[in-house]
């Protein structure tokens, strides 16, 4: 064969490869280098209701983590106790690992502490003490016997916007699960009435109005209690997402009411069942009124006629290192 005569050849050949790869390339969809120019924003703390996220991916609704840019919530105390109140220790660690020991107060606290068992009964709102070490403390007791969903809300000095991290602590014994209550609009706690008005929508703020009467009168003078005349903490029945919501308006603002209403806005992350927690303060003792509530299918009827007293919630708020 002469030498035009191969050159030729090899050169359709060349033409040949060429072609089957770059159909490959298509076929296989873009390249790597293309890919890498997707960006996906940094997941926003969800547990204060914050503004839309700059990106499609859904935000993880605050409580479900353990770590979150960085900081991670770790127990020092293996477990809870069911009989007298005994220490719990954690640390919030940074993104260095040691211990955060400056935090910007939220409501007049560094860090609020939850403590609900998964069956969301036996809820506690308590405040640590920090020391030095960046180990917070507090005395402690579980109600009863079951796995613990422990919430640490708080914002690290020098950062923007708070952070919700949640872990599991058991308290040993014979676990009995309750039921979740059936929603409900009007609940009662050491004689206080506390009624519901207001729907949750998932992916949109919804206004929740709670009033608040004792022996059927409204209350006209509540009191402050971390710097607001209320304060809600949502979860979500089955995974306890959590969000903490923080009412309209502020003491001494010249236009917020000390009752009988508390208005909130909360932003439920998806349809299903939640359980309300309202804290309250009045004649000089903090109370927690707890309610069911249904985003989507399901919601019960505004403002029912109360049928009779309802089982007070098990909640506490300490004295020493909290409240």
């Amino acid at each position: 064969m002469n030498t035009p005569l191969k050159l030729s050849l090899f050169g359709l050949g060349l033409a040949a490869v060429f072609a089957a790869s770059y159909g490959a390339g298509h076929l296989a969809g873009p390249s790597p280098a293309a890919a890498d120019n997707t960006h996906v924003s940094p997941t926003a703390h969800s547990g204060h209701n914050p503004g839309p996220a700059a990106t499609t991916a859904p935000a993880v609704p605050g409580g479900l983590q353990t770590t979150q840019d960085g900081y991670r919530l770790q127990p020092l105390t293996p477990a809870l106790s069911t009989g007298s109140p005994t220490p719990l220790r954690l640390a919030v660690l940074g993104p260095d690992g040691r211990p955060v020991t400056a935090y910007t107060p939220t409501h007049d606290k560094d860090l609020h502490l939850i403590a609900v068992r998964r069956d969301l009964t036996g809820f506690q709102h308590v405040h640590p003490t920090l020391g030095a070490d960046g180990v917070w403390q507090i005395d402690l007791k579980a109600p009863a016997a079951g796995q613990y969903r422990l919430f640490a809300d708080f914002q690290p000095a020098g950062r923007d916007r708070p952070l919700t991290l949640g872990v599991d602590l058991p308290a040993a014994g014979d676990y009995q699960p309750q039921p979740l209550p059936a929603p409900g609009r009007t609940t009662t706690v050491d004689g206080y009435t506390v009624t519901l008005d207001g729907d949750l929508v998932a992916g949109t703020s919804s206004k929740l109005t709670l009033t608040v009467a004792r022996d059927g009168k409204p209350v006209t003078d509540l009191q402050p209690y971390l710097a607001a005349y209320g304060h809600l903490v949502v979860l979500r029945d089955g995974d306890l997402a959590y969000l903490h919501v923080h009412p309209d308006g502020a003491p001494g603002d010249g236009r917020t009411t000390a009752g009988p209403q508390i208005v909130f806005h909360a932003e439920v992350p998806s349809d299903g069942a939640y359980r309300l927690f309202l804290d309250f303060q009045h004649a000089g003792a903090v109370r927690t009124a707890a309610f069911t509530a249904v985003a989507g299918q399901g919601a019960p009827a505004a403002s029912p006629a109360p049928s009779g007293p309802a089982p007070a919630p098990s909640a506490s708020h300490g004295h020493e290192g909290g409240h």
